[in-house]
């Protein structure tokens, strides 16, 4: 059963991804708390958690900040990113049993679904999803929880990205590839295929860069 301490955590976590709470935002403790219906005490252990992750910053005397990521460490990150779900793709297409393939083709349809709506923040947590099933499927736990703890730094980010026009569909099209490798236990090809995915260079990063004050301004704000 989920804990009340893992359930703030996911919450705060989340607005951090959409943007509700933006990076090198101030986290105020009694607003948290306000917020939350909660005290003080149990917000200060989750910003403990959230930095443990390296979703916040906390400086000694002055609190909490939501981390920033300057241009270069985002490039250091998704290039390892990129190597380690490569990885993942690699050992699935080796490893995945038929109810592992069924689960793939499932959340692969929930993303097609959310692209044929063009609704990005459902595609945007559809795709996360069919990223973790092949995560599971590569049935190492130890990439799996390296690979998903990255993923979650990187979150304001790669949601950011499927705001860019046509990235969803192109998106969409690179995960089939994948899966065709993987059902087709390809796994040099999905690896492969993988990590062109989730790379970004070229114009995917100058889109991503030009994207940033939207996000620093909180434009994706969710409530």
């Amino acid at each position: 059963m989920t804990s009340r301490s893992e359930i703030l955590r996911e919450k705060i976590e989340e607005l951090i991804a959409v943007g509700a709470l933006a990076p090198g935002q101030h986290l105020d403790e009694t607003e948290l708390a306000a917020r939350f219906g909660v005290s003080r005490t149990p917000i200060r252990e989750t910003l403990i958690q959230l930095a443990s992750m390296g979703l916040v910053v906390i400086r000694p005397r002055r609190g909490a900040v939501v981390a920033e990521l300057g241009p270069h460490q985002l490039v250091e990150m998704f290039e390892v990113m990129s190597e380690l779900e490569a990885t993942c793709s690699r050992l699935a297409a080796r490893r995945m049993t038929p109810a592992d393939h069924a689960r793939l083709l499932a959340a692969h349809q929930a993303c097609r679904e959310a692209r044929d709506a063009s609704d990005p923040d459902a595609y945007y947590y559809q795709n996360e999803a069919f990223h973790e099933v092949i995560y599971a499927g590569s049935h190492n736990q130890f990439l799996f929880e390296q690979t998903r703890n990255l993923y979650r730094r990187l979150r304001p980010y790669r949601r950011l990205q499927l705001r860019v026009r046509g990235r969803v569909g192109a998106s969409w099209d690179e995960h089939d590839a994948v899966v065709q490798a993987i059902l087709a236990g390809d796994g040099e090809k999905a690896g492969q295929l993988t990590r062109g995915h989730v790379m970004i260079q070229g114009q995917r990063f100058a889109d991503l860069m030009a994207s940033l004050p939207q996000l620093a301004a909180g434009a994706l704000v969710r409530s």
